[in-house]
């Protein structure tokens, strides 16, 4: 990978990590599955009327909106209303990642190499770390509920590379359309009225602040930096860069909100770095390895 494109991709992880907290910010007045709705809602408009529609049947646009916008996000959301805390949803939907490398080497006959398994596993190892400092609270309905939203991005990223998508930004853009509606109406069943007729008094500058970082350098500029990633490169190289959202989500807390990092956590972020490193350098690195006699 050419470091332009692994300097643009570790921009955009660190957007994505931030995005967390960005996203507890909306949430001090707007339950996830409006903040979500809305997200996606100007995902899709005014860009819809100027943005042309890409050459794909409905049925794929409908389908990656659905598994993007409410099988990732909405059930997040619930998975969190029925248990699961905000920090280990993070790290189970990070998990996906190594889903998504074994299904790109069975569908897409993609080689892993010895750095991969050896990155992977550090990787892994930091997360699991990362999660053993949590409180642990969850139930058996949150954590499927989550578990299920990561098998869902899981599918959204293979079907991208699958559909082999050209025109990328035009998709993101029309499968918003399909993500609102479901979303409110789970704000609906769940909160009742109330939620929409309140819903001006509760945009307020930080609620407004965190839909517009989710809708556009979050969700547009973020997907479709990633998605053409998906594309050009291998699985196991481009999820691997994925493992820096946690680090980065870390850092946000610790700027926005003050959350301290302990020395369990630095050492997490040290393992998946080098993890990281090793995955997406393999090559580079076994060159500066003495040769075995």
């Amino acid at each position: 990978m050419p470091v332009k494109d692994f300097i643009y991709a570790v921009v955009i992880m660190a957007v994505w990590g931030v995005n967390f907290s960005v996203i507890k910010l909306g949430m001090a007045s707007l339950d996830s599955f409006t903040l979500n709705g809305l997200r996606f809602l100007l995902c899709a408009f005014p860009l819809v009327f100027f943005v042309k529609k890409p050459e794909l049947e409905w049925k794929y646009i409908a389908a990656y909106g659905l598994l993007f916008g409410v099988g990732v996000w909405g059930m997040v959301g619930l998975g969190i209303h029925f248990g699961a805390s905000a920090g280990i949803a993070s790290l189970i939907i990070q998990l996906s990642a190594f889903a998504v490398i074994v299904m790109g080497a069975v569908i897409f006959k993609e080689q892993l190499h010895k750095g991969h398994y050896v990155g992977l596993g550090l990787a892994l190892v930091g997360l699991l770390l990362i999660a053993s400092v949590g409180d642990g609270s969850v139930t058996l309905l949150g954590m499927a509920l989550v578990m299920l939203a990561a098998l869902c991005l899981s599918a959204s990223i293979i079907m991208f590379k699958y559909l082999k998508v050209k025109q990328m930004f035009g998709l993101l853009v029309w499968s918003s359309l399909f993500s609102p509606i479901p979303l409110f109406a789970i704000a609906y069943f769940l909160h009742g009225a109330g939620i929409f007729s309140n819903l001006w008094d509760n945009l307020t500058p930080l609620a407004i602040f965190s839909l517009l970082f989710q809708a556009y350098p979050t969700t547009l500029l973020g997907r479709l930096i990633f998605n053409n990633m998906i594309v050009k490169y291998p699985m196991a190289l481009t999820m691997s860069i994925s493992f820096l959202v946690p680090i980065f989500g870390l850092l946000g807390s610790y700027i926005i909100f003050d959350e301290q990092i302990g020395a369990v956590k630095i050492a997490s972020c040290a393992l998946i770095i080098l993890g990281l490193v090793i995955s997406t350098f393999w090559q580079q690195l076994r060159k500066l390895l003495p040769a075995s006699s």
